[in-house]
């Protein structure tokens, strides 16, 4: 399986938008972050990639990723 585009959640004229990085256009607009978040893991499972979500700033402050990470996570539980 070949590694998708991340998908970004960003904020939006009418709310907030779901980019494949890269993208000029979005490929979903939602009225929530929530429900543009979901979209976005969603797509992001099916292609192995990962999720960046943008606060109201633009900025990144937090995602997840959902394909082969090469810094997976150190666990200590």
């Amino acid at each position: 399986m070949s590694k998708g585009k991340n998908q970004h959640v960003v904020p939006h004229s009418n709310g907030w938008a779901v980019k494949g990085a890269g993208n000029s256009k979005a490929t979903k607009v939602t009225s929530t972050q929530a429900e543009a978040i979901k979209i976005a893991e969603s797509i992001a499972r099916n292609q192995g990639s990962d999720t960046k979500i943008h606060g109201t700033n633009g900025q990144i402050h937090s995602g997840n990723s959902y394909g082969n990470d090469s810094y997976p996570p150190k666990d200590t539980k």
